[in-house]
This record gives C-alpha cells, sequence and structure tokens, in this order.
C-alpha cells in the first residue's frame, strides 16, 4: 500500500488518492484493475489542478466505507486528515461546509467500528472550519458518535469549555437546547460529574422561555428530573458552582419549563416539592409526606434523607429571616430535634458552608454572620442593587475627601 509521505503540497492528495483507488479495486484482475487505478487518478489530478475540491472530497469519498473498513486506525487517521484539509480550500463558506458535512456523514457511519479514530479526524475537520455554524453542526456530529461508539469520555473534557464554544457559535436558543440536552445525558452516566450535569439540565430548562408554550411540553420530562435530582442531593442546597458560574436553584423554581408542572395534575405534587425544599420548612415536608407518601416512593426519595436536607434548609430559613440571633429553643422546635442536637445541627450547616456563625452557649443562641439565601428572587436583586449602590457612593465620597484634601495640603492627608 502506498505510504503518505508529505513533500508538497499537492503530492499528499494525489498519494491519498492511489491508496483509496488501490483500496477499492484491491483483489481485482491485474488488467482491469491498474486501468481502472490510473482512471481515478487522473480524474483526481485534474479536479485539483483545477480548484474543483467539492468534487475532488465526493471523488476521494466514493470508497470511504471500504478505507474505514481495511485500513489500520493510523492510515484511516492520515487518509481522511489529508480529505479534511481540502475543505480549508473551498472557495466559498457554502462549499466548505457541503465538504465537511459530506465526510462527517462517511464518518459517523459504524460508529462502534475504530471510534476514536474517527472522533479525533472529526475534531480535525472541526479545527479546519472557519464557519462557526458549521463547527456547531460537526460539534453535534462529535457527540452523536462518541456516545453511540460507546465512548462518551473521550468528549467530557470539551465540556469545561461549553459557554464559550456557545458564544463563538453565535446559535439559536434550539440549538444551544440540543447541545444542553446532550451534555447533561452524557455526564449523568459519567462518574464525578453529577454535578456538572445538572448544571447543564438547569441550562437546558433556562433555554425555554414562557412563550415557547408549543415547546414548554417536551421539556417536562428534564423539569422532573431536575426536581427530584435537587431533593435526592444530599449537598445541593440554594446554588453550585460550576466552572465559571453560579446555578441558582431560586431560579429553577420560576423558570417555565419548571413552573409550568404546577398546572399538570400529574406532575403538580414535585412542583409543590421543590417549593417546600426552597422556601418551606420541615413541619411542611412533614405534612406533604404524610399527605402524598406515594409520590415519594415514584421518585425513589428516602424519607430520612429528604428530613436532614429540610432540617439544613429550614435552619438557613431561620438565618435568612432572623435579625443576627436564633435562640437554641426556636431552632430545636423548628428542627424537631432534642435540646442536645441543636448544636449538631448548627455545626452541620456551618460545615455545609450554608453559615457562617457563632455559638454563644451560656445565652442558649447561634450568632449569625452570614447565611447563603434559600432564595435567589426579584427581592434578592434588589436588596444586591441597594448594597452595591451604597458601597459605590461610599467610595465616590472616599474619593473626594481625598481629591479635597489634595487640594488643600497638596497631596494625600497622612491618616489616608
Amino acid at each position: 500500500m502506498t505510504t503518505l509521505v508529505e513533500t508538497s503540497e499537492e503530492e499528499p492528495t494525489m498519494a491519498v488518492a492511489r491508496t483509496i483507488a488501490e483500496i477499492a479495486w484491491h483483489g481485482a484482475d491485474y488488467d482491469i484493475s491498474e486501468p481502472e487505478i490510473a482512471q481515478f487518478c487522473k480524474e483526481a489530478q485534474s479536479y485539483l489542478f483545477d480548484g474543483r475540491y467539492p468534487d475532488l472530497v465526493n471523488l476521494l469519498l466514493t470508497s470511504a466505507d471500504q478505507v474505514l473498513k481495511k485500513t489500520s486506525e493510523k492510515d484511516m487517521e492520515c487518509i481522511f486528515t489529508v480529505i479534511s484539509n481540502l475543505v480549508s480550500k473551498a472557495t466559498s463558506p457554502d462549499d466548505a461546509l457541503a465538504m465537511a458535512d459530506q465526510i462527517a456523514n462517511k464518518l459517523t457511519v459504524q460508529p462502534i467500528d475504530k471510534p476514536v479514530s474517527r472522533i479525533k479526524i472529526l475534531f480535525h475537520l472541526y479545527n479546519v472550519l472557519e464557519n462557526p455554524y458549521g463547527r456547531f453542526l460537526i460539534f453535534k456530529r462529535v457527540l452523536k458518535l462518541a456516545v453511540a461508539g460507546k465512548v462518551p469520555e473521550l468528549i467530557v473534557p470539551t465540556f469545561k469549555r461549553m459557554d464559550s464554544f456557545i458564544q463563538e457559535w453565535n446559535v439559536s436558543e434550539s440549538d444551544k437546547r440540543d447541545i444542553f440536552l446532550s451534555a447533561t445525558n452524557i455526564l449523568k452516566d459519567q462518574k464525578g460529574y453529577t454535578k456538572d450535569s445538572y448544571t447543564f439540565l438547569v441550562k437546558y430548562l433556562a433555554t425555554f422561555a414562557a412563550a415557547d408554550s408549543s415547546y414548554l411540553n417536551e421539556a417536562k420530562e428534564e423539569a422532573v428530573r431536575a426536581v427530584i435530582e435537587f431533593v435526592k442531593s444530599p449537598d445541593m442546597f440554594q446554588k453550585h458552582r460550576s466552572g465559571d458560574q453560579s446555578i441558582y436553584l431560586c431560579d429553577l423554581l420560576d423558570m417555565p419549563a419548571v413552573k409550568q408542572l404546577e398546572r399538570d395534575s400529574k406532575y403538580a405534587p414535585v412542583y409543590r416539592l421543590l417549593e417546600i425544599f426552597l422556601t418551606g420548612r420541615l413541619s411542611d415536608y412533614l405534612e406533604f409526606q404524610a399527605a402524598d407518601a406515594a409520590t415519594l416512593k415514584n421518585y425513589g426519595l428516602v424519607h430520612e434523607e429528604c428530613v436532614t436536607k429540610m432540617r439544613l434548609m429550614s435552619l438557613v430559613g431561620l438565618a435568612t429571616s432572623s435579625s443576627g440571633e436564633i435562640p437554641y429553643v426556636v431552632i430545636r422546635d423548628t428542627l424537631k430535634v432534642a435540646d442536645d442536637e441543636v448544636e449538631y445541627w448548627i455545626v452541620r450547616a456551618i460545615a455545609a458552608k450554608l453559615l457562617e456563625a457563632k455559638m454563644d452557649q451560656l445565652r442558649q443562641v447561634v450568632i449569625i454572620g452570614r447565611c447563603t439565601e434559600r432564595v435567589f428572587g426579584p427581592a434578592q436583586w434588589q436588596e444586591l442593587r441597594r448594597g452595591l449602590s451604597g458601597w459605590k457612593e461610599n467610595i465616590n465620597n472616599v474619593s473626594r475627601i481625598i481629591a479635597h484634601a489634595k487640594a488643600a495640603q497638596g497631596g494625600i492627608p497622612q491618616g489616608v
């Protein structure tokens, strides 16, 4: 078989053409195969000389199935890399996209066979393409190939750059939806990526607006999954951080894709459960459990685990609404625990970084320094806005004082 040695811009393409021809007519009678090979190479050379790159790619792919089947992974990667490089020579974005699509179509057939090499080639094709939307389409092919080829772990590292990819591709909400859903489904089966999967699930749900009433229905199952995963998670309370993004779970409560569950006869209990965990107290949960234990059982929720989480959530609720101090007795009654268990739950909340607090055992109160907001809706944004405005005004006042001091004394005051 021909060995591909790149000695000029033209030679690799013609070497590939001859290799493909030899594979296509391998085993044929010599008198028949040699003219066919020569004709194939002559046609390829003509297309290359005339700059008819779409025709050249089409010709080189005529026996792609046999190339994929009969060559080693190294030779396959070499052949398809050379073919993919022709995409960069296209005279128009439409031609480049059509050529890339044609190559990707060949690579995504029989994904179980040499999936790692196929993904490598697709990523090379991605880098060759300059069209942002074309890159998006190739990335979608990569995701599908990785799943079908049972090698999803290969593309998981790329999810860390998903935000920059989305910005580069400049795709529609519908396209984002497809990518986010694929990402969350891939990650949920990968060990150690539970929160990352949840991040993409929430991003998927966020792509649905209230005006998308015709599409909201397709998000119901994922909305239910988001609620149940949050309730089940022992260490997910109000928000979690993934990369440079914080996901506010209260936003989940008001998302149209999730909000629709409230009006659904089948899923209304699920929405009510989310409301309780984000805004209610332990007593609300116990009332729900007593009236509708079937919902908990149907979704695999363990009552004892729910009680544990609700105690922590209830403690955060107390801290949020307090004036800075919470008596032990209030915590005891709210969490429904014994007197000697109060400090244990305070310590757990501090360890989970839900609170920054000090316990005054003499006075039997906990002094709250900071607490995580259980919800982060319009009221919280308004409070944050007021705080930032106050800080800005304070900084402006300091700047004015310094400026006046400079003017009066010709320099910065000694005390500043």
